[in-house]
């Protein structure tokens, strides 16, 4: 494929260095990838933890949150993902969330990529603070640990009439009552397999969508015991996993508080024209006590400042951002160099023994499972520790690993005793101009960002790297029967048979002439067979 692909780019005219070739496949770049693996290792920045996943029931294999299209499906094979518990591999893109962030106001970069990339990271500010649990008549407990919930908007805790915990939150049993906990149970039981985007969008009613624990919680605002509620639209993945809510300024909470009895009160005084249900803007504060008539920048500041005077909560910044999973569960792919012994448990392979390489000779079998997961030869191991016996790791990673630092290794492709010359580095980066899709924005883009960033301050890359492209320009799609075209879809259109009869002049024309490069156009649009004609002509006149 490598050959094919590169004898028609050749044909085509482009223009590349070909001696800087890189092949993430090579044992020399599956060595290097390992190595920064390590080297992340070390420095805590990759870790294997217990959490909620994407599974692609069609690939077999994790997906990170990003390879999961809006409508629920997989970016690559269209089936519907769906969400289960595992143990899997993370690199904590999190601990760079805020200079994501910031960097961005420095990039000469599409706007409508960064605002993808800000939305992405989602930062959110607010307080962070706990509901006491409430006794049976409705007192506030002091000999459990509140429930603790995180809002943007604590200006409006007056009007919070009932909380919102996730199904999957560790304390959902301990704060169901013994009679409603056969429902609780089915209604987690529900949910089992939908993927987090599938119940952010779900369009069910919210009767389905929410369940009394029959549990109560105390507004810390007022005093009162309210009820709590599970429902599938409160994810454990954002924030605390539980929410305080307001109807009179949250529609959703407004017709979840109609279905289910709750009551309804309005902290922020609407437009005297204003005829709708809950009311989302500005105004002076109401049925709020030491908050009345304040507007709610100031509202927010003073209920923080109350939150904690009170020793009730504090100032939270949150992010939206998650960490990025990157084990796969596929043969293809960079092998986790990490082994397990019975004795001394997680173990990293030592450097000098990199690269672990994928074995020749698997058999792959019809249920999708990796064949990593039943080649002996591949899984035992010596404990680097130890001596003893170990299994190695059969995740691989994710390939959009290898292509998060393609680029430094690019500056130098022929260095043996580094991943690449810091010093070349330095001279080559970060990319002037950087060309590439628009469907990276939160993908590799993201990825190759975190990624400069970590080797820089790991001393990996110069320490005064902080972004890989300086300027980003990104050009459209080419669409063939309405479609996007895609390896994985095998809707393509191989360049050979244009070559040999119009020529490589008649395709490099019809591109630049169809459309403006950064908007997506139809195959069927280009008029190859014109350019063609065209060319024809002008040759006749140079050579009549």
């Amino acid at each position: 494929n490598i050959e094919a692909l590169s004898a028609s780019l050749r044909r085509v005219g482009a223009a590349y260095d070909w001696r800087r070739v890189v092949r993430s496949h090579d044992p020399s770049y599956i060595r290097w990838t390992q190595w920064i693996f390590l080297k992340f290792y070390e420095a805590g920045l990759v870790y294997r933890g217990q959490a909620p996943v994407n599974w692609c029931p069609g690939c077999q294999t994790v997906l990170a949150n990003e390879q999961v299209l809006p409508d629920g499906t997989c970016e690559r094979s269209g089936d519907v993902v769906e969400n289960r518990d595992m143990e899997q591999w993370f690199y904590r893109i999190t601990a760079y969330s805020q200079e994501l962030l910031d960097d961005l106001d420095d990039l000469e970069w599409p706007n409508k990529v960064k605002v993808m990339q800000r939305n992405w990271i989602g930062r959110s500010e607010g307080a962070q603070f706990g509901l006491p649990i409430a006794d049976a008549e409705g007192n506030a407990r002091t000999d459990v640990e509140p429930l603790h919930v995180f809002t943007t908007r604590p200006d409006t805790g007056f009007g919070m009439t009932f909380a919102v915990i996730s199904p999957e939150h560790p304390r959902l049993d301990e704060l169901t009552t013994d009679d409603r906990r056969a429902e609780v149970a089915a209604f987690r039981s529900s949910l089992a397999g939908r993927s987090e985007i599938d119940r952010l969008s779900s369009g069910d009613t919210l009767d389905k969508r929410g369940i009394a624990t029959g549990g109560r919680v105390v507004n810390p605002f007022t005093g009162r015991a309210i009820p709590l509620f599970a429902a599938d639209y409160v994810l454990m993945t954002y924030g605390t996993g539980a929410i305080m809510a307001v109807p009179g300024e949250d529609q959703r909470d407004w017709e979840f508080a109609e279905v289910h009895g709750c009551e309804i009160i309005r902290t922020i005084q609407p437009p005297d024209d204003f005829d709708g249900q809950a009311y989302l803007g500005d105004g002076p504060a109401v049925n709020s006590g030491f908050l009345d008539g304040l507007h709610v920048t100031e509202a927010k500041a003073a209920a923080i400042d109350w939150l904690e005077a009170e020793d009730l909560g504090e100032r939270k910044v949150n992010y939206r951002l998650r960490d990025w999973l990157l084990s796969r569960q596929r043969y293809w792919g960079c092998p986790i160099p990490i082994v397990y012994c019975a004795g001394c448990g997680e173990q990293p392979v030592p450097a000098d023994q990199l690269p672990v390489d994928l074995p020749d000779d698997v058999e792959f079998m019809p249920t999708g499972r990796s064949p990593l997961t039943t080649h002996e030869g591949f899984l035992a191991a010596t404990c680097p520790s130890c001596g003893g016996a170990a299994r190695r790791e059969t995740d691989t990673m994710d390939t959009f690993v290898d292509s998060s630092w393609y680029f430094l290794r690019f500056t130098d492709p022929w260095c043996d005793d580094a991943p690449f010359d810091p010093a070349a580095v330095a001279r080559w980066l970060p990319v002037d101009q950087y060309i590439g899709g628009v469907e990276h924005a939160i993908l590799h883009l993201m990825y190759a960002r975190f990624f400069t960033k970590a080797m820089a301050d790991l001393g990996v890359a110069p320490s005064g790297l902080r972004e890989p492209f300086a300027r980003l320009f990104t050009q459209g799609m080419i669409r063939l029967g309405g479609v996007k075209m895609s390896k994985s879809k095998g809707n393509l259109v191989a360049p050979e048979q244009i070559l040999d009869d119009q020529g490589a002049d008649a395709l490099r024309l019809a591109h630049l002439q169809v459309k403006p490069p950064q908007e997506d156009v139809d195959w069927e649009d280009f008029g190859i067979d014109g350019c063609a004609k065209f060319l024809a002509r002008v040759w006749r006149l140079a050579e009549p």
